[in-house]
């Protein structure tokens, strides 16, 4: 990887790697997917949402696992091209990728969760920070079925784990932030995860 580009000459790259992630990132797959397949806006089935987990709700499992690749993939050719610029420029791509797909510009900047794009992010940034937040999602989902409840452990272990495998404190910082985030979209999730009233995976 080249050597991270001076500071002080560093912003007009910085802005483009952030915008540029951000139109990427903003790009509504499962949106487009859903309406390319006939199932009309997937934003007013179940929960609203635009990601893998609402598009499995219509039943469609090729469809979801679809969204989910390309909303994580996004995230990862975001970082992967800017990485080719430096460690920075991929910090930067990272948190514009997932700001895109939380509030692209294209749906009036009502996106989705951020839950796959972020994993994208994260595997680009660090395939074994990727592999553990991947398995934490994997195992709580297979264990309670609950997406949600998967999704937050997931972004729980990911800082955590960036820590005691690179201890990199922007790293540290940047999935950190990326885990409020992520935290802050699930707020109706998590109340009623306390209520016990979460819809389950795979529910319509």
């Amino acid at each position: 990887m080249p050597d991270p580009i001076s500071w002080s000459h560093a912003a007009p790259y910085l802005i483009a790697a952030f915008f540029g992630s951000y139109l990427l990132g903003s790009v509504p797959f499962g949106l487009v997917i859903t309406r390319l397949f006939g199932l009309g806006d997937i934003r007013k089935i179940g929960s609203g949402n635009i990601g893998a987990t609402n598009v499995l709700r219509t039943g469609r499992k090729g469809l979801a696992l679809a969204t989910l690749i390309c909303d994580s993939g996004k995230g990862a050719l975001a970082v992967l091209l800017a990485a080719l610029w430096g460690p920075d420029l991929a910090l930067i791509a990272a948190l514009g990728s997932v700001l895109g797909h939380l509030f692209p510009v294209w749906l009036k900047f009502k996106g989705g969760k951020g839950v796959a794009t972020t994993l994208g992010v994260v595997l680009a940034l660090s395939w074994q920070v990727g592999l553990v937040a991947c398995l934490t999602w994997l195992v709580t989902a297979l264990l309670f079925r609950i997406s949600s409840l998967a999704a937050l452990l997931a972004m729980l272990a990911t800082p955590i784990a960036v820590w005691f495998l690179h201890g990199d404190l922007q790293m540290v910082e940047l999935t950190a932030l990326l885990a409020l985030i992520v935290w802050a979209r699930h707020h109706q999730n998590i109340s009623r995860l306390l209520k016990g009233q979460e819809p389950r995976i795979g529910k319509k």
